[in-house]
This record gives structure tokens, C-alpha cells and sequence, in this order.
């Protein structure tokens, strides 16, 4: 197959290229920065510098490598800009499925993410309605909505929502961001309940799912966790001592029972592989 690898240059979105590149497809992996695709180029795909803010670049970048199918791991978190990584899913998943529908391509796997889910103490399935707001009934997670929704009009449409990534060049690796608050005796996490999932899980997920059906699946490991259980056991793996941990929202974690009927079985199982100070 042509695919065409939106974020092809990310932590996630290389490791993507590489698993497709060695399966034999011909891939193209688009990037922001004309200086990574030297990078694209030595993995044996061939970049695209493409700006999926602007409907033009997108659609240009579209009708170039002509893909008979689009993997999106768009993301903007560099510098921890939660606003700019809402607006490339809301604003650049928005532009590339329009560019795909003007291509008549209908296959599309887009990343998501697994603790939107309504508050609950038990592990969601993909059934679970997404969190709204108690005060009025707006979504939680309005950006992560868009996403989903613009991907699911495809006829092939299929939105992973996958667990907090952990492993090489995460924030959770030991020379990730997180791994550097934890060393510091802190731990602010997204949510309190929380499912992790290996980069590498993550990768062959988003392979696989290009022959799965239209819908949602979970991409987490085994053992959904709660922030009180591996806040502490962080901070003490990266040497501090007196932990302070928090959590922006109370989440939820999830199961990968879909997942697993549809042949993902999780290579890291447990979140506690993280606890090793290798990446």
C-alpha cells in the first residue's frame, strides 16, 4: 500500500514509518521542519513537509503521495502546549480528512486518547460515553470530540485511544519530563485513574488497525493503575524520596478487550516496565 504518515517524524509517528517501511509498504511521513527529513529519509520513507494547520499544505501533501491509506499522529505537545496540541486535533484532523475525502480515500487511523472517559472507578470500554462537564453538559474533552467525529465519517474510519505512552522519547522515559519531576519528588499527572501503554504497543496498534473496521478501539496495557499507586513508586525509581502527587482531573482507565478480539495483544503488559530507568 502508499500510506501516508501524518506526524511521521514524532516519537510515535516514527516508530510507525519504521514498522510500515519494514512490511513492505511505501510510505510517506509528512513533517512541520525541513530539517527532519533527513531522518524520514534514512528510515526509507519519503517526507512531506506539510503544515496541517493550513488546508492548503494538507491538501497539497494529500494529492502529492496520493495514499491509499492516512495514519494521523498529529500531535504539538514539544513544550507542554495543551492549547496548540487542541487545535492541530481539532483544526489539522479537520483539514487532513477533508483532504482525504477530496482523494476519495476512505481508510483512516487517527490517535486518541483513553482517559477522556466519563469518572468512574472501574476500567471503561469503548461503549462509555466521553466526560462532559456536570455544570452544563459540555464536553470534558471537546477537542478530542472533533477528532473522533471528523475521522469516524470515513468509511473506514478507526480512532485509537490509547493510554499514557511510556518508553523511548516519552515524557515518562528516564530522561523524559516526567522522569525529571519524579526525581524531584513530583508527579502532576493528567488523571488520577490512569492505563499506560508501551511506544512500541502504540506502533503496531496503528498498523494493525489498518485493516480493522470503522469504530473506536482501546490501546492500553493489562493493568489499569490509579496516580496514588504509581506516583510513588516513580519518584522512588528515579531516587527522591518524599512524593507530591496530583492529578488535573479524576479519568478513568481503560480495558483492551476490543483490542485483544481484534488480535492487538499488548508486548508490555504492565506499566511497571516503566519503573526501570532505561526508557
Amino acid at each position: 500500500m502508499r500510506i501516508l504518515v501524518a506526524g511521521g517524524s514524532g516519537v510515535l509517528g516514527s516508530a510507525v514509518v519504521s514498522r510500515l517501511v519494514r512490511d513492505g509498504h511505501r510510505v510517506f511521513a509528512t513533517t512541520r521542519r525541513q530539517e527532519r527529513t533527513a531522518a524520514i529519509h534514512a528510515q526509507g520513507a519519503e517526507p512531506v513537509v506539510m503544515d496541517a494547520l493550513d488546508p492548503s499544505s494538507t491538501r497539497q501533501a494529500v494529492d502529492a503521495s496520493a495514499p491509499d491509506a492516512i495514519i494521523h499522529q498529529l500531535t504539538d505537545l514539544a513544550g507542554a502546549d495543551f492549547a496548540a496540541n487542541a487545535r492541530l486535533r481539532v483544526q489539522g484532523t479537520a483539514n487532513l480528512v477533508a483532504a482525504a475525502e477530496a482523494n476519495g480515500i476512505d481508510r483512516m487511523v487517527a490517535q486518541s486518547i483513553s482517559w477522556a472517559y466519563q469518572p468512574g472507578s472501574s476500567p471503561a470500554d469503548e461503549r462509555v460515553p466521553l466526560a462532559r462537564d456536570p455544570r452544563d453538559g459540555t464536553p470534558a474533552f471537546a477537542a478530542v470530540e472533533a477528532l473522533e467525529s471528523a475521522v469516524l465519517r470515513l468509511a473506514h474510519g478507526v480512532v485509537l485511544r490509547y493510554g499514557l505512552l511510556y518508553g523511548p522519547g516519552t515524557w515518562y522515559a528516564s530522561d523524559g519530563e516526567m522522569w525529571a519531576r519524579a526525581g524531584r519528588g513530583e508527579v502532576a499527572a493528567t488523571t488520577a485513574w490512569t492505563s499506560f501503554v508501551h511506544v512500541d504497543d502504540a506502533a503496531d496498534a496503528a498498523v494493525a488497525a489498518l485493516s480493522w473496521p470503522q469504530g473506536i478501539v482501546n490501546i492500553v496495557d493489562d493493568e489499569p493503575t490509579h496516580v496514588d499507586e504509581w506516583g510513588p513508586l516513580l519518584v522512588s525509581a528515579a531516587g527522591a524520596t518524599v512524593p507530591s502527587i496530583s492529578a488535573r482531573a479524576e479519568g478513568r482507565a481503560a480495558r483492551n478487550d476490543k483490542a485483544r478480539g481484534l488480535g492487538w495483544v499488548p508486548r508490555h503488559p504492565s506499566w511497571r516496565e516503566m519503573l526501570r530507568p532505561l526508557g
